[in-house]
Protein backbone atom coordinates (compact mmCIF):
# COMPACT_ATOMS: atom_id res chain seq x y z
CA UNK A 1 0.00 0.00 0.00
CA UNK A 2 1.77 3.41 -1.14
CA UNK A 3 1.55 6.24 1.67
CA UNK A 4 -0.10 9.06 0.42
CA UNK A 5 1.45 12.61 -0.23
CA UNK A 6 1.31 14.17 2.98
CA UNK A 7 3.47 11.31 4.66
CA UNK A 8 6.54 11.27 2.13
CA UNK A 9 6.69 14.86 2.58
CA UNK A 10 8.85 14.77 5.93
CA UNK A 11 11.69 12.54 6.67
CA UNK A 12 10.92 10.01 9.47
CA UNK A 13 14.08 10.44 11.49
CA UNK A 14 15.16 11.75 14.46
CA UNK A 15 18.38 13.17 13.22
CA UNK A 16 18.19 15.79 11.30
CA UNK A 17 20.95 16.70 8.48
CA UNK A 18 21.06 20.13 7.02
CA UNK A 19 20.46 19.94 3.13
CA UNK A 20 21.68 21.81 0.28
CA UNK A 21 18.46 24.10 0.76
CA UNK A 22 18.86 24.75 4.78
CA UNK A 23 18.59 27.93 4.27
CA UNK A 24 15.51 29.95 4.51
CA UNK A 25 13.87 30.06 1.50
CA UNK A 26 13.38 33.85 -0.36
CA UNK A 27 10.12 35.45 -0.85
CA UNK A 28 9.34 36.19 -4.84
CA UNK A 29 7.71 39.42 -4.95
CA UNK A 30 6.43 40.75 -8.12
CA UNK A 31 6.59 43.80 -7.31
CA UNK A 32 9.43 45.75 -9.64
CA UNK A 33 11.03 47.49 -6.89
CA UNK A 34 11.11 51.53 -7.40
CA UNK A 35 15.17 52.78 -8.03
CA UNK A 36 16.21 55.22 -5.74
CA UNK A 37 17.88 58.19 -7.10
CA UNK A 38 21.60 58.08 -6.62
CA UNK A 39 21.92 54.30 -6.44
CA UNK A 40 24.92 52.38 -7.90
CA UNK A 41 23.63 50.77 -10.94
CA UNK A 42 25.85 47.24 -10.82
CA UNK A 43 25.74 43.90 -12.12
CA UNK A 44 27.12 40.43 -10.91
CA UNK A 45 28.84 38.33 -12.94
CA UNK A 46 30.39 34.88 -12.78
CA UNK A 47 33.29 33.84 -14.09
CA UNK A 48 34.67 30.49 -15.75
CA UNK A 49 36.14 29.76 -12.48
CA UNK A 50 33.04 30.91 -10.39
CA UNK A 51 34.43 33.32 -8.83
CA UNK A 52 31.57 36.52 -8.12
CA UNK A 53 32.52 40.07 -9.83
CA UNK A 54 30.64 43.31 -9.34
CA UNK A 55 30.49 44.77 -12.80
CA UNK A 56 29.66 48.72 -13.94
CA UNK A 57 26.56 49.52 -15.67
CA UNK A 58 27.11 52.85 -18.17
CA UNK A 59 25.00 54.77 -15.38
CA UNK A 60 27.64 54.34 -12.54
CA UNK A 61 30.80 55.22 -11.13
CA UNK A 62 30.99 54.26 -7.83
CA UNK A 63 33.16 51.21 -8.12
CA UNK A 64 36.26 51.31 -9.47
CA UNK A 65 37.08 48.55 -12.12
CA UNK A 66 39.92 46.46 -11.44
CA UNK A 67 43.05 46.68 -13.89
CA UNK A 68 42.04 43.80 -15.71
CA UNK A 69 38.69 45.61 -15.94
CA UNK A 70 36.84 42.68 -14.89
CA UNK A 71 34.97 44.73 -12.07
CA UNK A 72 35.41 43.95 -8.34
CA UNK A 73 35.24 40.50 -7.11
CA UNK A 74 33.47 39.79 -4.21
CA UNK A 75 34.57 37.62 -0.92
CA UNK A 76 32.77 34.37 -0.08
CA UNK A 77 29.75 34.78 1.84
CA UNK A 78 30.62 32.83 5.67
CA UNK A 79 27.88 31.04 7.70
CA UNK A 80 28.81 31.86 11.15
CA UNK A 81 27.82 29.80 14.67
CA UNK A 82 25.64 32.99 15.32
CA UNK A 83 23.97 32.73 12.21
CA UNK A 84 23.08 29.70 12.14
CA UNK A 85 21.65 29.72 15.83
CA UNK A 86 19.34 32.86 14.97
CA UNK A 87 18.07 31.40 12.13
CA UNK A 88 14.85 29.62 11.89
CA UNK A 89 15.09 27.53 8.57
CA UNK A 90 15.78 24.52 10.21
CA UNK A 91 15.00 22.99 13.35
CA UNK A 92 18.29 21.66 14.82
CA UNK A 93 22.24 21.89 12.96
CA UNK A 94 23.84 18.56 12.98
CA UNK A 95 27.85 18.52 11.42
CA UNK A 96 27.37 19.21 8.00
CA UNK A 97 26.60 22.84 9.06
CA UNK A 98 29.13 25.54 7.57
CA UNK A 99 30.98 25.76 10.84
CA UNK A 100 33.85 28.00 10.81
CA UNK A 101 35.39 29.11 14.64
CA UNK A 102 33.73 25.83 16.90
CA UNK A 103 36.29 22.89 15.09
CA UNK A 104 40.02 20.83 15.65
CA UNK A 105 41.85 22.42 13.47
CA UNK A 106 40.70 25.83 15.52
CA UNK A 107 41.85 24.41 18.78
CA UNK A 108 45.28 23.35 16.72
CA UNK A 109 46.03 26.68 15.24
CA UNK A 110 45.59 28.47 18.57
CA UNK A 111 47.68 25.82 20.26
CA UNK A 112 50.64 26.33 17.61
CA UNK A 113 49.72 30.69 17.78
CA UNK A 114 50.05 30.66 21.25
CA UNK A 115 53.49 29.02 22.01
CA UNK A 116 55.45 31.17 19.24
CA UNK A 117 58.14 32.19 20.18
CA UNK A 118 56.19 35.50 18.31
CA UNK A 119 53.52 36.57 21.03
CA UNK A 120 54.84 38.12 23.98
CA UNK A 121 54.58 36.34 27.14
CA UNK A 122 52.28 38.35 28.85
CA UNK A 123 50.21 38.43 26.13
CA UNK A 124 49.74 34.26 25.78
CA UNK A 125 46.58 32.53 27.24
CA UNK A 126 46.26 29.15 29.57
CA UNK A 127 44.65 26.48 27.54
CA UNK A 128 42.04 24.70 29.63
CA UNK A 129 40.39 21.65 28.45
CA UNK A 130 37.16 20.08 30.29
CA UNK A 131 36.05 16.41 28.79
CA UNK A 132 32.58 15.21 29.31
CA UNK A 133 31.74 11.69 30.86
CA UNK A 134 30.25 10.53 28.01
CA UNK A 135 33.23 11.30 25.50
CA UNK A 136 35.31 9.62 28.12
CA UNK A 137 33.07 6.44 27.77
CA UNK A 138 32.56 6.26 23.85
CA UNK A 139 36.24 6.41 23.73
CA UNK A 140 36.73 3.90 26.48
CA UNK A 141 34.64 1.49 24.26
CA UNK A 142 36.03 2.22 21.03
CA UNK A 143 39.33 1.07 22.57
CA UNK A 144 37.90 -1.97 24.72
CA UNK A 145 36.27 -3.13 20.88
CA UNK A 146 39.10 -2.84 18.93
CA UNK A 147 41.76 -4.07 21.34
CA UNK A 148 39.82 -6.63 23.28
CA UNK A 149 40.95 -5.26 26.18
CA UNK A 150 38.69 -3.77 29.37
CA UNK A 151 39.08 -0.33 29.30
CA UNK A 152 37.35 2.36 31.71
CA UNK A 153 37.12 6.22 31.13
CA UNK A 154 39.03 6.44 34.30
CA UNK A 155 41.70 5.23 32.26
CA UNK A 156 41.25 7.12 29.13
CA UNK A 157 40.88 10.32 30.98
CA UNK A 158 44.26 9.60 32.21
CA UNK A 159 45.78 8.77 28.56
CA UNK A 160 44.08 11.99 27.32
CA UNK A 161 45.77 14.32 30.37
CA UNK A 162 49.00 13.15 29.10
CA UNK A 163 48.55 13.78 25.62
CA UNK A 164 46.87 16.67 26.25
CA UNK A 165 49.09 18.77 28.28
CA UNK A 166 52.91 16.56 26.76
CA UNK A 167 51.94 17.24 22.94
CA UNK A 168 49.12 19.71 23.04
CA UNK A 169 50.58 22.00 25.27
CA UNK A 170 47.35 22.60 27.91
CA UNK A 171 47.69 23.02 31.16
CA UNK A 172 45.04 22.15 32.67
CA UNK A 173 42.95 18.74 31.60
CA UNK A 174 39.60 18.61 33.82
CA UNK A 175 35.99 16.82 33.48
CA UNK A 176 33.08 17.86 33.46
CA UNK A 177 31.23 15.96 36.55
CA UNK A 178 32.11 18.36 39.07
CA UNK A 179 30.45 20.90 37.39
CA UNK A 180 27.29 18.64 36.57
CA UNK A 181 27.57 17.82 40.96
CA UNK A 182 27.26 21.89 40.98
CA UNK A 183 24.55 22.16 37.69
CA UNK A 184 22.82 19.42 39.33
CA UNK A 185 22.47 21.16 43.14
CA UNK A 186 20.92 24.13 41.07
CA UNK A 187 19.04 22.14 39.39
CA UNK A 188 16.58 21.04 42.15
CA UNK A 189 16.85 24.14 44.00
CA UNK A 190 15.03 25.83 40.83
CA UNK A 191 12.53 22.86 40.70
CA UNK A 192 11.90 23.40 44.78
CA UNK A 193 11.65 27.33 43.86
CA UNK A 194 9.27 26.37 41.22
CA UNK A 195 7.17 23.92 43.13
CA UNK A 196 6.74 26.69 46.35
CA UNK A 197 5.50 28.76 43.49
CA UNK A 198 3.39 26.58 41.33
CA UNK A 199 0.59 29.22 40.65
CA UNK A 200 2.98 32.34 39.71
CA UNK A 201 4.78 32.90 36.63
CA UNK A 202 7.85 32.05 37.80
CA UNK A 203 6.62 28.82 39.58
CA UNK A 204 5.47 26.82 35.95
CA UNK A 205 5.45 23.49 36.04
CA UNK A 206 6.47 20.79 34.88
CA UNK A 207 9.88 21.73 34.65
CA UNK A 208 11.47 20.90 31.71
CA UNK A 209 15.32 19.87 31.64
CA UNK A 210 17.60 22.28 29.60
CA UNK A 211 21.06 20.30 29.29
CA UNK A 212 20.48 19.64 25.79
CA UNK A 213 21.13 22.60 23.03
CA UNK A 214 19.27 20.62 20.48
CA UNK A 215 15.90 20.21 22.04
CA UNK A 216 16.68 24.13 23.32
CA UNK A 217 16.81 24.73 19.56
CA UNK A 218 13.77 22.56 18.79
CA UNK A 219 11.62 24.76 21.67
CA UNK A 220 13.28 28.11 20.87
CA UNK A 221 12.28 27.55 16.80
CA UNK A 222 8.96 25.53 17.26
CA UNK A 223 7.47 26.01 20.46
CA UNK A 224 7.79 29.10 22.25
CA UNK A 225 4.91 28.25 24.44
CA UNK A 226 7.44 25.52 26.20
CA UNK A 227 9.84 27.97 26.89
CA UNK A 228 8.48 29.11 30.43
CA UNK A 229 8.53 25.94 31.56
CA UNK A 230 12.21 25.20 30.28
CA UNK A 231 14.96 25.02 33.68
CA UNK A 232 16.87 28.18 33.22
CA UNK A 233 20.03 26.06 35.05
CA UNK A 234 22.95 26.20 32.56
CA UNK A 235 24.28 23.21 31.16
CA UNK A 236 27.18 21.09 32.79
CA UNK A 237 29.46 22.68 30.04
CA UNK A 238 28.60 25.88 30.16
CA UNK A 239 28.77 25.69 34.51
CA UNK A 240 32.17 24.44 33.72
CA UNK A 241 32.42 27.35 31.72
CA UNK A 242 31.69 30.08 34.72
CA UNK A 243 33.96 27.54 37.50
CA UNK A 244 36.91 27.74 34.90
CA UNK A 245 36.79 31.75 33.59
CA UNK A 246 35.02 33.05 36.96
CA UNK A 247 36.38 30.60 39.83
CA UNK A 248 39.73 28.70 38.66
CA UNK A 249 40.89 31.51 37.10
CA UNK A 250 41.08 33.37 40.52
CA UNK A 251 43.03 30.76 41.98
CA UNK A 252 45.34 31.16 38.66
CA UNK A 253 45.70 34.66 39.14
CA UNK A 254 43.99 35.36 35.68
CA UNK A 255 41.43 37.21 33.94
CA UNK A 256 38.99 35.63 31.87
CA UNK A 257 40.07 36.54 28.51
CA UNK A 258 43.46 35.24 29.85
CA UNK A 259 42.31 31.36 29.37
CA UNK A 260 41.17 29.82 26.48
CA UNK A 261 38.61 26.97 27.16
CA UNK A 262 37.73 24.15 24.94
CA UNK A 263 35.11 22.04 26.09
CA UNK A 264 35.08 18.30 24.26
CA UNK A 265 31.38 16.88 23.78
CA UNK A 266 29.41 14.04 22.55
CA UNK A 267 26.99 16.59 20.24
CA UNK A 268 27.64 18.46 17.67
CA UNK A 269 24.91 21.26 18.94
CA UNK A 270 27.15 21.91 21.74
CA UNK A 271 29.05 24.19 19.44
CA UNK A 272 25.94 26.41 19.25
CA UNK A 273 24.97 26.16 22.82
CA UNK A 274 28.46 28.03 23.67
CA UNK A 275 28.29 30.65 20.84
CA UNK A 276 24.95 31.90 22.26
CA UNK A 277 25.35 35.60 23.33
CA UNK A 278 24.07 34.66 26.69
CA UNK A 279 27.46 32.97 27.51
CA UNK A 280 29.55 35.71 26.33
CA UNK A 281 31.55 38.20 28.77
CA UNK A 282 31.01 41.91 27.48
CA UNK A 283 33.21 42.90 30.08
CA UNK A 284 36.22 41.07 28.92
CA UNK A 285 35.31 39.95 25.40
CA UNK A 286 35.12 36.40 26.20
CA UNK A 287 32.71 33.43 26.23
CA UNK A 288 32.50 30.68 29.02
CA UNK A 289 33.17 28.20 26.13
CA UNK A 290 35.96 29.24 23.97
CA UNK A 291 35.97 26.48 21.25
CA UNK A 292 33.76 22.70 21.29
CA UNK A 293 35.08 19.54 19.49
CA UNK A 294 33.39 16.31 19.79
CA UNK A 295 34.58 13.05 20.79
CA UNK A 296 35.06 12.52 17.01
CA UNK A 297 36.99 15.48 16.53
CA UNK A 298 39.33 14.70 19.41
CA UNK A 299 39.93 10.97 17.51
CA UNK A 300 41.06 12.94 14.87
CA UNK A 301 43.73 14.86 16.43
CA UNK A 302 44.87 11.78 17.99
CA UNK A 303 45.83 10.29 14.84
CA UNK A 304 47.04 13.35 13.33
CA UNK A 305 49.62 13.70 15.99
CA UNK A 306 50.42 9.84 15.86
CA UNK A 307 49.14 8.63 19.61
CA UNK A 308 47.52 5.45 20.27
CA UNK A 309 44.83 5.75 22.67
CA UNK A 310 45.54 2.11 23.49
CA UNK A 311 48.76 2.62 25.20
CA UNK A 312 48.48 2.34 28.88
CA UNK A 313 50.83 5.55 30.56
CA UNK A 314 52.00 5.54 34.68
CA UNK A 315 49.69 5.45 37.30
CA UNK A 316 46.51 5.52 34.70
CA UNK A 317 44.79 3.20 37.49
CA UNK A 318 45.42 5.38 40.51
CA UNK A 319 43.45 6.69 42.68
CA UNK A 320 43.40 10.06 43.52
CA UNK A 321 44.37 10.75 46.96
CA UNK A 322 41.84 12.54 49.54
CA UNK A 323 41.68 15.99 49.48
CA UNK A 324 41.39 17.91 53.11
CA UNK A 325 38.55 20.50 51.66
CA UNK A 326 38.02 22.27 55.37
CA UNK A 327 40.42 24.96 54.49
CA UNK A 328 39.70 27.16 51.12
CA UNK A 329 41.50 26.34 48.29
CA UNK A 330 44.55 28.46 47.44
CA UNK A 331 44.89 26.97 43.80
CA UNK A 332 42.93 24.51 41.61
CA UNK A 333 44.61 21.51 39.19
CA UNK A 334 43.17 18.39 38.01
CA UNK A 335 45.13 16.86 40.49
CA UNK A 336 42.82 18.71 43.25
CA UNK A 337 39.25 18.78 41.70
CA UNK A 338 37.01 15.65 42.30
CA UNK A 339 37.01 13.82 38.93
CA UNK A 340 34.44 11.56 37.72
CA UNK A 341 31.77 11.90 39.94
CA UNK A 342 28.76 9.54 39.66
CA UNK A 343 25.38 10.42 39.27
CA UNK A 344 23.12 7.62 39.59
CA UNK A 345 20.11 7.66 36.88
CA UNK A 346 20.85 8.41 33.47
CA UNK A 347 23.94 8.57 31.68
CA UNK A 348 22.43 11.78 30.53
CA UNK A 349 23.24 14.20 33.68
CA UNK A 350 20.54 12.14 36.32
CA UNK A 351 18.39 14.90 36.10
CA UNK A 352 15.50 13.45 36.81
CA UNK A 353 16.60 11.20 39.63
CA UNK A 354 18.53 14.19 41.18
CA UNK A 355 14.85 15.76 41.46
CA UNK A 356 13.11 12.29 42.75
CA UNK A 357 16.13 11.59 45.36
CA UNK A 358 15.75 15.08 46.66
CA UNK A 359 11.97 14.61 47.19
CA UNK A 360 12.42 10.92 48.65
CA UNK A 361 15.26 12.23 51.22
CA UNK A 362 12.97 15.27 52.62
CA UNK A 363 9.90 13.84 52.51
CA UNK A 364 8.31 12.98 55.82
CA UNK A 365 6.45 9.90 54.70
CA UNK A 366 7.91 6.56 53.27
CA UNK A 367 7.98 6.72 49.34
CA UNK A 368 7.64 4.43 47.23
CA UNK A 369 8.95 4.85 43.19
CA UNK A 370 7.52 3.10 40.15
CA UNK A 371 8.96 3.23 36.94
CA UNK A 372 7.17 2.11 33.42
CA UNK A 373 7.71 2.62 29.89
CA UNK A 374 5.99 4.33 27.68
CA UNK A 375 6.73 3.55 24.56
CA UNK A 376 10.30 2.17 24.43
CA UNK A 377 13.65 2.88 27.17
CA UNK A 378 13.57 6.19 25.78
CA UNK A 379 10.35 7.28 27.29
CA UNK A 380 9.25 6.04 31.20
CA UNK A 381 7.25 7.71 33.54
CA UNK A 382 8.66 7.84 37.41
CA UNK A 383 5.63 8.33 40.04
CA UNK A 384 6.57 8.71 43.46
CA UNK A 385 4.16 7.38 45.64
CA UNK A 386 3.37 7.60 49.43
CA UNK A 387 3.25 4.09 50.81
CA UNK A 388 0.71 5.01 53.60
CA UNK A 389 -2.08 6.01 51.51
CA UNK A 390 -1.28 5.66 48.06
CA UNK A 391 -1.30 9.58 47.27
CA UNK A 392 0.98 10.48 44.17
CA UNK A 393 3.48 13.19 45.24
CA UNK A 394 5.42 13.60 42.42
CA UNK A 395 5.43 12.48 38.40
CA UNK A 396 8.30 12.60 36.35
CA UNK A 397 9.35 11.28 32.79
CA UNK A 398 12.55 10.27 30.98
CA UNK A 399 12.33 11.46 27.41
CA UNK A 400 14.62 11.40 24.38
CA UNK A 401 14.46 11.38 20.77
CA UNK A 402 12.54 14.26 18.75
CA UNK A 403 9.52 11.55 18.42
CA UNK A 404 8.92 11.00 21.80
CA UNK A 405 9.40 14.81 22.44
CA UNK A 406 6.52 15.46 20.14
CA UNK A 407 4.86 13.27 22.72
CA UNK A 408 5.96 15.31 25.22
CA UNK A 409 4.74 18.58 24.05
CA UNK A 410 1.08 17.33 23.22
CA UNK A 411 0.57 16.19 26.61
CA UNK A 412 1.55 19.61 27.82
CA UNK A 413 -0.50 21.48 25.79
CA UNK A 414 -3.50 18.85 26.90
CA UNK A 415 -2.99 18.97 30.25
CA UNK A 416 -0.31 19.04 33.08
CA UNK A 417 0.74 15.32 33.25
CA UNK A 418 4.01 15.51 34.80
CA UNK A 419 6.07 17.53 37.84
CA UNK A 420 9.25 17.04 36.03
CA UNK A 421 10.76 15.69 32.28
CA UNK A 422 14.26 15.02 31.54
CA UNK A 423 14.51 15.99 28.02
CA UNK A 424 17.26 14.86 25.71
CA UNK A 425 16.91 15.13 21.33
CA UNK A 426 19.31 12.03 20.99
CA UNK A 427 17.72 8.58 21.23
CA UNK A 428 19.54 6.96 23.89
CA UNK A 429 20.50 10.53 25.51
CA UNK A 430 24.14 11.83 25.07
CA UNK A 431 25.76 8.78 24.81
CA UNK A 432 24.70 8.29 21.93
CA UNK A 433 25.29 12.26 20.70
CA UNK A 434 25.84 12.43 17.25
CA UNK A 435 29.31 13.80 17.78
CA UNK A 436 30.35 10.21 19.62
CA UNK A 437 32.81 7.62 17.90
CA UNK A 438 31.07 4.75 15.47
CA UNK A 439 31.90 1.48 15.29
CA UNK A 440 32.81 0.10 12.12
CA UNK A 441 30.43 -0.54 9.92
CA UNK A 442 27.77 0.87 11.95
CA UNK A 443 25.15 3.55 11.36
CA UNK A 444 24.13 6.62 13.87
CA UNK A 445 21.91 5.28 16.11
CA UNK A 446 23.25 1.58 16.44
CA UNK A 447 21.26 -0.01 19.61
CA UNK A 448 24.14 -2.44 20.68
CA UNK A 449 26.69 -0.03 20.55
CA UNK A 450 25.14 2.36 22.41
CA UNK A 451 24.48 -0.17 24.81
CA UNK A 452 28.44 -0.97 25.21
CA UNK A 453 29.00 3.04 25.50
CA UNK A 454 26.53 2.68 28.46
CA UNK A 455 27.94 -0.28 30.19
CA UNK A 456 30.91 1.99 29.88
CA UNK A 457 29.87 5.36 31.10
CA UNK A 458 28.73 3.30 34.57
CA UNK A 459 32.18 1.46 34.92
CA UNK A 460 33.23 4.50 37.49
CA UNK A 461 32.09 4.91 40.87
CA UNK A 462 33.26 8.06 43.12
CA UNK A 463 32.80 9.31 46.26
CA UNK A 464 30.81 12.79 46.42
CA UNK A 465 31.51 14.00 50.23
CA UNK A 466 34.70 15.61 48.88
CA UNK A 467 32.30 17.51 46.27
CA UNK A 468 30.17 18.76 48.35
CA UNK A 469 32.71 19.91 50.24
CA UNK A 470 34.84 21.94 47.60
CA UNK A 471 30.92 23.13 45.98
CA UNK A 472 30.54 25.15 49.25
CA UNK A 473 34.03 26.98 49.00
CA UNK A 474 33.09 27.72 44.74
CA UNK A 475 29.64 28.98 45.96
CA UNK A 476 31.50 31.30 48.94
CA UNK A 477 33.52 32.27 46.31
CA UNK A 478 31.27 33.46 43.56
CA UNK A 479 27.93 33.99 45.36
CA UNK A 480 28.82 36.22 48.47
CA UNK A 481 29.22 39.88 47.22
CA UNK A 482 25.94 39.53 45.60
CA UNK A 483 22.76 38.09 46.57
CA UNK A 484 21.09 37.99 42.54
CA UNK A 485 25.26 36.89 41.22
CA UNK A 486 24.65 33.08 41.52
CA UNK A 487 21.37 33.69 39.60
CA UNK A 488 23.64 35.32 37.06
CA UNK A 489 26.23 32.80 37.07
CA UNK A 490 24.43 29.85 36.92
CA UNK A 491 21.11 30.76 35.02
CA UNK A 492 20.35 31.29 31.89
CA UNK A 493 17.57 32.59 29.30
CA UNK A 494 15.48 31.83 26.42
CA UNK A 495 13.99 33.59 23.78
CA UNK A 496 12.12 32.78 21.06
CA UNK A 497 13.15 32.69 17.51
CA UNK A 498 10.39 34.02 15.15
CA UNK A 499 9.82 32.39 11.63
CA UNK A 500 9.40 34.76 8.61
CA UNK A 501 9.69 31.37 6.05
CA UNK A 502 6.68 31.55 3.73
CA UNK A 503 5.05 28.19 3.53
CA UNK A 504 4.25 28.49 -0.25
CA UNK A 505 8.10 29.09 -0.80
CA UNK A 506 9.22 25.88 1.29
CA UNK A 507 10.52 23.10 -1.10
CA UNK A 508 9.15 19.62 -0.31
Amino acid sequence: MAFSGALTLTDLNDFITPSQACIKPVEQVNKEPEKQLGAAATEIHIDLGGSYYEILTPNSASIQPTASGSGKKLEQAQISLNDCLACSGCITSAESVLITLQSHTEVLNFLESNSSAEVAEDSTKIPTVSIAPQTLASLAASVSSRTGVPTTPRQILRRVRVFCESVLGFAHVFDTTFARHLALREHVQEFEERRAQAESSTGQLPMLASACPGWICYAEKAHAEILPFISRTKSPQQTMGTLVKNWMGQTWGKLPHEIYHVSVMPCYDKKLEASRTDFYNSVYSTRDVDCVITTGELELILKEKGWDLSSPVPGELDELPPHDWSKKPSSVSALTLPELIAHPGTSSGSYLHSIISHITATSADPLVLSVKAMRNSDYEEYVLRRESDQVDVFKGAKCYGFRNLQNVVRKKQAERGYDYVEVMACPGGCVNGGGQLKPLNAKWGDKEWTKKVEESYWTVEQRRDEADQLLGWVLDDLCTTDEGLGDRLFRTSYRAVESDIVGLAVKW
